[in-house]
């Protein structure tokens, strides 16, 4: 089977490891040992970040940011329904009410034309998250939320090296938060990253990320453990150069599968917009006018030839069943997307005949 997605952990991850193990430094009780320090050092410098606070999930650093952002119960954030469910589920845990809106069919970004409708007297903020790699549509959120006295949130989980308008993303966002899971472009296992430009948010975040606490036994803010060990960080160190390279494939990747697919009327291919540059941390395409059914046997078939694609996401986070209760205005995009949309293995182990194998098998299907 090709996974939809690999690790690529190699020897100098192995070492890296087997040097914190042999230091005893495993850890560091304010969130801050020599390997988690570098590495935020060196991310900060990647994304061009004045600060970065390394952490352990990225869901943890979703909700940091929420919190940080000083968003409280019965307050409202924007957010789409179209990506992983701890985008909401950091926001419900503030206390705060999430408020879903519709997607931009092409990109399945939040569109800024619905975020614009959503807001009321009640809304703090807006999360806008790179599904598969994508850059959101930051400009014009920006100058939503500067009129309206919003803070931006960026869920970057699926975007390291990704690119908008010419810098890298998280540019127009006050918090960006990045995800290290072990099928992200890069990986420390688990793990996150908080970064912004703004001080005194970066030192709410760091208090929040150790029980509150500016000194040992002191806390001075209502906190979490949200540290990442030193293990992670030596890891994330070694991954972060390898990055790079990993994007390069991943793009080769999808450009072949492009080359290739681009002979099916039937499927809406992924497309870079102007001035960005996807990270192709998911190859997405759109079966047009199909339904789930149809869809769901076009996956089915691609895994019995040992493809190992996949639906993100099957079922909006407003369709489940914890999350009904929450406003939103009319979705259809997003639901229309949710049953056609599936995504192709593109990561850096798939080899150029396995990419044309994956392309070749789809046509067949189709």
């Amino acid at each position: 089977m090709i996974p939809i997605n690999a690790p690529q952990i190699g020897e100098e991850e192995i070492e890296a490891v087997v040097k914190v193990l042999k230091s005893g430094v495993l850890t560091n009780a304010l969130g801050a040992g020599p390997m988690v320090e570098k590495f935020e050092g060196d991310f900060a410098k990647f994304v061009k970040a004045k600060h970065a606070l390394a952490v352990n999930s990225g869901t943890a650093a979703l909700h940091m940011a929420v919190v940080s952002a000083g968003i409280r119960r019965d307050d409202e954030v924007i957010l789409p329904s179209f990506t992983f469910v701890a985008t909401a589920e950091t926001v419900v845990l503030a206390g705060a009410k999430p408020v879903f809106v519709d997607i931009n069919p092409e990109t399945y970004t939040i569109s800024p034309e619905e975020i614009e409708k959503a807001i009321t007297s009640k809304t703090k903020a807006v999360i806008a998250v790179d599904l598969y790699g994508a850059p959101a549509d930051m400009k014009p959120i920006r100058e939503i939320a500067d009129k309206h006295e919003l803070k931006i949130i960026e869920d970057a989980a699926q975007a390291h090296g990704a690119i908008y308008s010419g810098k890298p993303v998280g540019a127009y966002a006050d918090i960006t938060c990045w995800s290290f899971y072990a099928s992200k472009n890069m990986t420390t296992g688990e793990g996150g990253m908080i970064t912004t430009n703004d001080d005194e948010l970066a030192e709410t975040l760091r208090l929040i990320r150790c029980h509150g606490e500016k000194q040992k036994y002191m806390s001075t803010i209502i906190g979490h453990n949200y540290r990442m060990p030193e293990i992670e960080a030596a890891i994330g160190i070694v991954q972060l150069r390898r990055l790079p390279g990993f994007l390069a494939k991943r793009r080769e990747n999808a450009e072949r599968l492009t080359a290739k697919l681009c002979k099916a009327e039937n499927l809406q291919l992924p497309r870079e917009q102007p001035n960005c540059r996807n990270s192709w941390y998911l190859y997405t395409v759109r079966l047009k006018g199909a339904s789930r059914a149809k869809r769901d046997a076009v996956v089915e078939q691609l895994k019995s030839k040992g493809i190992g694609a996949e639906v993100y996401y099957p079922w909006p986070i407003h369709l489940m069943p914890a999350y009904r209760r929450f406003r939103r205005l009319r979705l259809t995009e997003t639901e229309k997307a949710a049953e056609q949309v599936f995504s192709l293995p593109i990561h850096p182990s798939v080899s150029a005949q396995q990419a044309d194998f994956i392309g070749e098998t789809l046509l067949s299907f189709l």
